[in-house]
Formats: C-alpha cells, structure tokens, sequence
C-alpha cells in the first residue's frame, strides 16, 4: 500500500499543479485558456479526492474498493468538467459564429464568418 498511496499523491500534486497553474495569471484571451480555467475547479477537486486516497492508502487501513472509489470520483469529476468546458466553448463559437452571420455583421466581426 506504500507504493500506491505515493502514487495517489503524486498524481494529486500534478492534478493540483495543473488547476492552479490554469487559474493563475491574466484573464483567458483565447477559446483553449478559458476551457483550461473552466476545468480547473475540477482539477483541484479531484487533487483533493487523490490526496485523500493517498492518506488513506499510507495509513495502512485501506480496502481497495475505496481506493478504486477514489480514482473513479476523481476521473469522473474531471470528465465532467471537461464536458462542461467542451459544451461552453461549443455554445460561444456557435453565437459568435451567428453574430458574424447576420447582415452587415462581418465588417464589425474581430473572427472570420463561416457557415454554421
């Protein structure tokens, strides 16, 4: 169990580092940065779930249905919010997109109009 709490600590500090890293800095400019930031509230919250496992797991009391349970909250939170993210982004380029669409609309329009 030794070996699988420090990988349950390892991968929440990288899932930690990846969420803060995202949140940290200037406001998202591009589509990709504010996807990244959206999924970063997720990302710490699956650090918390895999820090969790890894205490438990180095305690030496662990049954591994509950590490298991640990992983599987922590992927699926992560999925979820990359879902999330992966539906805003598809949402804002549909209404940009039908901005740049209407009469007139592409002179004013910062991105290049295409067709839905």
């Amino acid at each position: 169990m030794l070996i699988a709490g420090l990988l349950f600590l390892c991968a929440a500090a990288v899932s930690a580092a990846f969420g803060a890293r995202a949140l940290v800095g200037s406001a998202p400019e591009g589509g990709v940065q504010k996807v990244l930031r959206a999924v970063a509230p997720t990302q710490l919250a699956a650090a918390v779930m895999l820090a969790a496992g890894g205490i438990i797991a180095l305690s030496g009391r662990a049954a591994p249905a509950l590490l298991v349970l640990c992983v599987l909250g922590a992927v699926g939170t992560v999925s979820a919010g990359v879902w999330q993210g992966a539906r805003y982004a598809q949402a804002t380029a549909r209404r940009q997109a039908l901005a740049c669409n209407r009469i007139g609309a592409c002179a004013n329009c910062t991105s290049r109009c295409r067709e839905i």
